[in-house]
């Protein structure tokens, strides 16, 4: 047999007296009589057949039963406050949840990301940044946006473009570079990964250092800012530095690059993509065309 359907006021009242431990202070915060939000509380109780309150001289004490119910309410309201606010000029807003590398939302999503909302005034954003290391499931993101080759097990993976790394320094470590083989004697800042000086050096047809012993970054953005600083000279992607080359904060004295991987866009398999999911893709994939161009 079917429980009859509980009624909204009533378990807002009871919500409500559970929080101020008063029907009075209830009744006021709900803008109807006290007789009103007792009357609600006694016809949920009998339907429900417990005592949520033991009445007392000077308030009210939530029962065993109503500690177990009292939760339940307020998680629910919660989450109808949420959805409701989520409509706006007769639309739903829906929620997306993006993962990217710091680089990239800061040197390249970032300055674009207004003519998304323009476009786009139903979806929610919400943009996380980390260090190419991120688990799409757990963290509960709907797309991330890494670094890399492409290959990553249960996931779909869609190329943006590539971002090739060329060394960056400050000017004042560029005026002393006349030559690539000048690099060879200067300080090397590095990412986790070890092959990235040597594939340079081969690429400008010179034999590198033994090793590479310069300070070692997680995050090309801290290793740009120590390059800002003079620490010493940085390999990164100039597309995601592009305003500091343009300012001359940062310098490319050499016309060396090498390739490394890729930006790729990237979800669950098993996730369908939603209405926010497929307006985000196309609004990237058709920025990632035009990647030169800020709009």
């Amino acid at each position: 047999m079917d429980r009859p359907r509980l009624p909204l006021n009533a378990l807002r009242a009871f919500e409500a007296s559970a929080r101020h431990h008063s029907f009075t202070r209830a009744a006021i915060e709900l803008c109807v009589t006290q007789a009103a939000v007792s009357h609600q509380v006694k016809n949920l109780e009998a339907q429900l057949g417990v005592s949520l309150f033991r009445r007392l001289p000077r308030g009210l004490m939530v029962t065993e039963e109503g500690e177990a119910l009292l939760p339940v309410v307020r998680e629910s309201f919660d989450r109808i406050g949420e959805t409701l606010d989520r409509f706006e000029e007769g639309h739903l807003r829906e929620v997306l949840a993006v993962g990217a590398v710091g680089t990239f939302a800061i040197g390249w999503l970032l300055p674009r990301l207004h003519t998304f909302r323009e476009q786009t005034p139903f979806v929610d954003l919400r943009l996380s940044t980390n260090n190419n290391r991120v688990d799409i499931a757990a963290e509960g993101l709907d797309y991330a946006i890494r670094f890399g080759a492409g290959a990553w097990h249960g996931l779909d993976a869609v190329e943006l473009f590539e971002a090739p790394l060329s060394m960056l320094c400050s000017p004042q470590i560029a005026a002393g570079l006349s030559s690539p083989e000048d690099v060879v004697h200067q300080t090397l800042l590095r990412s986790y990964r070890n092959d990235e000086w040597p594939k340079w050096f081969a690429t400008a047809g010179l034999k590198g250092p033994a090793a590479v012993r310069g300070m070692m970054f997680d995050s090309s953005l801290a290793m740009m800012e120590a390059a800002l600083q003079g620490a010493g000279i940085a390999l990164a992607p100039p597309l995601m530095f592009a305003r500091l080359l343009a300012t001359g904060e940062i310098v490319q004295p050499f016309d060396v690059s090498i390739e490394l991987g890729s930006y790729w866009l990237t979800r669950l398999q098993s996730k369908r993509p939603s209405g926010a999911m497929q307006a985000f893709a196309n609004w990237l994939l058709l920025q990632a065309g035009s990647i030169g161009d800020i709009a």
